[in-house]
């Protein structure tokens, strides 16, 4: 009898580098998952979540410009960003609260490398958001009046926020590990800084340093006079966070050349992108030009609709049609010459001061020439119904700016009565949000002005069926638009009641 000897094969073992990068991940994913399933990060995205559902669905009411709706994707992340911080940090420093600590000394991780499964453990959460950020987006992208184009780069900030928000929740947990305060105090400090000590309107270099930088104004301006340091923005927030999740290992005790490198890279990154972001905030002389003749001498694209011209920028040719049905509305009930007269309808902007800025637009002194602003929908329906009214009634923009007597009955009539709630487009279209007394009229251009007798005919004619009052609209139409004429004398012709209250041209 022999017996064989077979010789087993050793076993392979991973290099110790391979099994402690693959203890890493293990350990990454595992604080992640605790990390998404936290309270305060629950909270926070529910929160999110729910503030995308409630302010999208009426949002730049249904007409968005993309180019905005970018932008306004990244205020609410960084409420996100904190609940991370919060959570980041104190996973960071769970083991010094709980007394775990030396336990940790005989595991294959070394603190550094402990740390650097913290910082990769936020990058899911960021992940997220991003998935949140491009649902907000798409939403906007997919209503039938959206126009415009966003920007990538711009999208990135949110995600970008969080990023470097939960990076520096672990580095904090890193320098103070014995401090419980320091991020909750922390949380108040950025709260302060980027939230309530914000300004629309600062724009100069410094503040591109804050992760969020709006500049949503009251007008929308088009892509090209945007002039916003987007893409260095997004690499300068890449950088900072990069930089501070490096930052945050080197202070465990990182020391090898794949630290060194990336520390090197996210500082190179974050100052390159700091540098050109803030040279990039004032406005270089092409792009000033540029702006400049879009307010003085635009370039704008016409098309015909029917009888009207209507010339607009490039980005808002689509909308053309729902300016021409408007047009085409208060031209049906315009009696005389102005039921078939030609319009051109312009489109107009202030770009000079930049997309933060409120800047009023003069009125137009050229014949049956009317102004239409970048912004669509809600109000601005009205708004611009009652400027082609003015025109109609009154031959120019500047001159139904000045009506003051019993036209401005006929032009409110027009404006409104056609609309699928009169009355609730009167108190739309009036500063106070009132359909009683005076008030001043809101308009794309100069504002008109009604007085209280104005206002309680206005309100009876648009009580009173509209085809019943459109038939005498048109057959007394030369006495209804002369220059002159009574509130009192406008009533009787259209049958209600005359005004308590004479006209007051001066009032």
């Amino acid at each position: 009898m022999s017996a064989v000897l077979v010789a087993e094969p050793a076993p392979v073992q991973a290099p110790l580098r391979d099994r402690g990068a693959r203890a890493v991940l293990a350990l990454a994913r595992f604080e992640a998952r605790r990390l998404l399933l936290s309270i305060p990060v629950l909270i926070a995205f529910a929160a999110y979540v729910a503030w995308i559902v409630w302010r999208t669905r009426t949002s730049w009411d249904g007409s968005p410009a993309l180019q905005d709706a970018d932008r306004a994707t990244q205020s609410m992340p960084m409420l996100v960003g904190l609940a991370v911080l919060l959570y980041a940090n104190y996973a960071v420093v769970r083991s010094e609260r709980h007394g775990t600590e030396p336990h940790f000394s005989m595991l294959v991780l070394r603190p550094w490398r402990r740390t650097a499964a913290h910082a990769l453990s936020v990058v899911p959460a960021a992940l997220l958001t991003a998935v949140c950020v491009a649902g907000q987006f798409t939403w906007e992208a997919f209503k039938p009046g959206a126009i415009g184009h966003g920007s990538p780069a711009e999208l990135a900030v949110g995600p970008l926020t969080v990023l470097v928000f939960g990076e520096l929740g672990v580095l904090l947990g890193r320098l103070a590990r014995r401090w419980a305060f320091a991020a909750p105090l922390l949380v108040v400090v950025l709260l302060f800084a980027f939230v309530l000590g914000a300004s629309p309107g600062d724009t100069n270099g410094r503040s591109w340093l804050a992760p969020v930088v709006s500049e949503i104004g009251p007008d929308t301006l088009p892509s090209d006079l945007l002039g916003r340091p987007a893409a260095w923005h997004a690499l300068y927030l890449s950088g900072v966070a990069l930089c501070i999740a490096v930052l945050a290992v080197v202070v465990a005790g990182g020391r090898s050349a794949a630290v060194r490198s990336g520390l090197a890279l996210g500082l190179a990154a974050a100052v390159t992108g700091g540098v050109l972001q803030a040279q990039g905030a004032t406005p270089s002389p092409e792009l000033t030009a540029a702006r400049e003749r879009a307010s003085v001498r635009p370039e704008l694209t016409c098309t015909e609709h029917g009888r009207s011209k209507y010339c607009a920028f490039p980005e808002w040719g689509p909308r053309t049609d729902a300016w021409a049905g408007v047009v085409d509305h208060v031209q049906s009930l315009a009696g005389g010459p102005a039921h078939d007269r030609p319009l051109v309808v312009r489109q107009r902007i202030d770009a000079r001061y930049g997309p933060a800025a409120d800047s009023a637009i003069p009125a137009l002194t050229d014949a049956h020439q009317v102004t239409v602003g970048t912004a669509w929908g809600g109000n601005r329906v009205p708004e611009f119904s009652s400027a082609v009214a003015a025109v109609l009634v009154a031959g120019t923009e500047a001159a139904g700016s000045e009506i003051c007597d019993g036209r401005m009955v006929t032009v409110m009539w027009l404006s409104l009565s056609w609309q699928d709630d009169p009355m609730a487009a009167l108190r739309r279209v009036r500063l106070d949000d009132s359909v009683k007394g005076s008030a001043i009229v809101l308009s794309p251009t100069d504002p008109l002005s009604m007085t209280e007798g104005q206002t309680d005919v206005v309100r009876h004619l648009l009580e009173k069926p509209p085809a019943g009052v459109g038939t005498r609209v048109k057959e007394h139409w030369a006495e209804l638009t002369a220059p002159g004429v009574t509130t009192a004398r406008v009533a009787e012709l259209l049958g209600v009641a005359k005004p308590g209250k004479a006209d007051s041209c001066e009032e």
